[in-house]
């Protein structure tokens, strides 16, 4: 039997109690690193109005152009990656989280760049809201993997050879036109039946021509935090010390 759904009130006031919880991760004269989608828009929301009331010293570095046009509209201070000696925090939402805290991101197009922040962070935290937990990845959302435009064809026939369905993201539902990321690449939306081992999937798609990225994300979260429905608590999911495989990244 399948759970009732959730109010939408219930949902919003849970991700606000996240963005809270994260909030109190920040310290003055950190570099932040900022994420994209609805969770990670309240974060960023309530990181503006702490700097302005405390003053505090912060550098950010957004995942996506959106993401950087609500900060600098918001007052904060917003750089390139490499403009930035290093990242303290990397904070931002994903689509699935499984109980190894690997995760599916990608839902808003920006993938690529929020991997890159992700891992040039010392610690990368997630936000979620509870029905983000899956007991396995793939069941819910499909994989977001950004090519090159020319790859399309070629990209699609290698992930049905890996037991997915590719579709083409679209720039809108009814429309022809393919979505286009910041980048300038395009998505193709790779539905899996599950991905129970999500690290040699990952390691395939990364091996694929014409591949810049994917929103398949294995060993790179250092904490989760939940904001759950009936209460007014956030669970705190630590990775386990030792479980992030070096490949992944260090911090800059």
């Amino acid at each position: 039997m399948s759970s009732p759904p959730v109010p939408a009130a219930d949902r919003e006031a849970a991700r606000d109690r996240v963005a809270a919880a994260a909030l109190a991760l920040v310290e003055d004269g950190m570099a932040l690193g900022l994420g994209t989608g609805d969770t990670s828009a309240r974060f960023v929301d309530a990181l503006a109005r702490r700097v302005r009331e405390e003053k505090l010293d912060v550098t950010c570095v957004a995942t996506s152009n959106a993401t950087a046009t609500r900060a600098r509209a918001a007052g904060l201070v917003v750089r390139a990656l490499p403009e930035v000696e290093r990242l303290d925090l990397a904070l931002d939402g994903a689509d699935e989280v499984d109980p190894r805290l690997d995760l599916i991101k990608g839902g808003g197009g920006a993938q690529t760049r929020e991997r890159i922040v992700a891992a040039s962070a010392a610690r990368f935290v997630v936000l979620v809201d509870e029905g983000k937990l899956v007991p396995v990845l793939g069941a819910g959302f499909p994989v977001a993997v950004e090519i090159v435009p020319e790859a399309v064809r070629l990209v699609s026939r290698r992930l049905e050879a890996l037991g997915a369905v590719p579709v083409l993201r679209r720039a809108a539902a009814g429309h022809d036109a393919p979505f286009v990321t910041d980048l300038g690449l395009r998505i193709l939306d790779a539905r899996f039946p599950r991905i129970d081992d999500p690290a040699p999937l990952s390691a395939a798609l990364d091996a694929l021509p014409g591949v810049v990225g994917h929103g398949l994300f294995v060993g790179l979260a250092s904490l989760v935090l939940v904001g759950e429905f009936a209460s007014t608590e956030v669970r705190r999911l630590p990775r386990a010390q030792g479980s992030r495989p070096s490949s992944q990244g260090e911090p800059s």
